[in-house]
């Protein structure tokens, strides 16, 4: 136990596989434990690297394992896939993840915190509500139009169904009266919970300086800021800017080849969530800078960007600058200064 240099841990719900090497590299450990077990086990331990997978409860792992004194990397399983040698099991899993965690340019994920998790369950939930609540106003649509009546798209639209119930003159029968009336009970219980939650993450934004400095930044408000520092912190596994904006999937794809450099669209890697948050903070900023007549650099960078290639790739390319700009607000701790928007280089950041 005082020889390993390395552990790479298979999680998984109730059976756990580690594969531990010393400094030289063989093999000291091969072991299979069950949950109640694994903890213990650590303890016994002197402090190593541990690499695990990010999985079900591998940032819960982490910061027990980090308690206890050791190193922990997390990794995404696609970067661990290529070091499995053979067939899939566990005892190779945990051997490929102890090899993939030693390699000098492995990318890892960063650990969140209990506070960081509990902003992301606030998001999740949220998230899910507004499609629950997308799904029931298109069926309420639905079921009145078989009926002859004609609901105009938007979630705002949906007030005037009071006044269909209380008309006798459409043909709505008793029963469907009573549908649609359950469903729009349905809809605004919704509509509460959206709400609530709303305002649970505008306290979490005005408690977190961190999100108050995001969310000087235009186009960033406070669900992108406290989702951004829920899922990366204050920044520091990324190197510089771009790393964070390729992260997001903002960046685009490539297929080159020898002196064939071609690039396609954005390659939408990572979390698609805080992508989307991004895209459509920096749309709401574009259309507040071509109605308004705003003459600051931001402002005419964006109307001659949108000149040039189009409102869509200028909402991507203001989405991929807010998120460089947000990664050098995180990891410098300062607010934003426009005056330096335009030219912005991270690079000595």
């Amino acid at each position: 136990m005082n020889n390993i240099n390395v552990i790479g841990i298979d999680l998984a719900k109730n059976v756990f596989q580690l594969h531990g090497i010393n400094i030289q590299g063989k093999v000291t450990l091969k072991k299979r434990l069950t949950r109640d077990k694994l903890l213990p086990q650590i303890a016994q331990i002197n402090q190593c690297v541990i690499g695990i997978e990010a999985c079900g409860g591998s940032h819960y792992w982490a910061r027990k394992f980090k308690s206890l004194g050791h190193e922990v990397k997390m990794m995404s399983p696609q970067y661990v896939k290529p070091y499995i040698k053979t067939n899939k099991n566990d005892a190779n899993d945990a051997e490929g993840i102890c090899e993939a965690v030693t390699r000098p340019t492995m990318r890892f994920v960063p650990i969140k915190t209990i506070e960081q998790q509990d902003i992301l369950s606030i998001h999740r939930v949220k998230s899910r509500l507004i499609e629950n609540r997308t799904q029931l106003a298109n069926q309420i649509r639905g079921l009145l139009m078989e009926c002859g009546i004609a609901i105009k798209k938007g979630i705002t639209q949906l007030k005037i169904i009071p006044t269909i119930l209380a008309d006798e003159k459409n043909e709505l029968s008793y029963h469907g009266r009573e549908l649609i009336e359950d469903l729009y009970s349905e809809f605004l219980e919704l509509k509460n919970k959206i709400t609530r939650y709303e305002e649970k993450i505008k306290i979490f934004a005005k408690k977190d300086k961190r999100c108050v400095c995001l969310e000087t930044i235009p186009g960033i408000g406070k669900i992108t800021a406290t989702a951004a520092v829920a899922m990366v912190g204050n920044g520091e596994v990324f190197k510089k800017g771009r790393h964070f904006s390729a992260w997001l999937g903002l960046v685009p794809r490539q297929n080159s080849n020898g002196d064939k450099n071609k690039l396609l669209g954005i390659s939408k890697r990572g979390n698609c969530y805080l992508r989307t948050l991004f895209i459509h903070g920096a749309r709401a900023a574009i259309n507040a800078s071509l109605k308004k007549d705003k003459t600051d650099k931001v402002s005419v960078w964006i109307k001659q960007l949108v000149e040039r290639c189009g409102i869509n790739k200028a909402t991507v390319a203001l989405a991929n600058k807010n998120a460089r700009i947000a990664w050098a607000l995180l990891v410098s701790k300062n607010c934003y200064n426009g005056k330096y928007a335009c030219g912005f280089d991270e690079s000595n950041s």
